[in-house]
């Protein structure tokens, strides 16, 4: 089966980019890493219009990564990642050797 990649893009509150840094390397990571997936690349962005993050992870293939977004830990982590987050969206692409959104 073929790999696919979980995009996800988001923008930090105000006045939470420490809080969500710190959420981010402790818990956030750590819990993706435990669903299976793998964190590949992120972006935060200095200027312009475009979400502050985007982050892509690499799941093995579409069943895992349904499973994953099916999950009640999925479901956990976007709650907890809401107290730091606005505009929180991702998607799931075919797996290719570059950035995709």
């Amino acid at each position: 089966m073929t790999s696919v990649k979980l995009m996800m893009t988001w923008d930090i509150l105000p006045g939470r980019e420490e809080e969500y840094f710190e959420f981010h390397i402790r818990q956030f990571v750590p819990a993706l890493e435990k669903l299976g997936l793998t964190l590949n690349e992120a972006w935060l962005t200095v200027y312009g219009d475009s979400p502050r993050l985007m982050a892509e992870a690499v799941i093995n293939n579409i069943n895992i990564a349904n499973q994953v977004l099916d999950s009640k830990q999925w479901e956990e982590l976007g709650v907890q990642l809401q107290d730091f987050v606005d505009n929180f969206e991702y998607k799931l692409v075919p797996a290719r050797s570059r950035w995709q959104m």
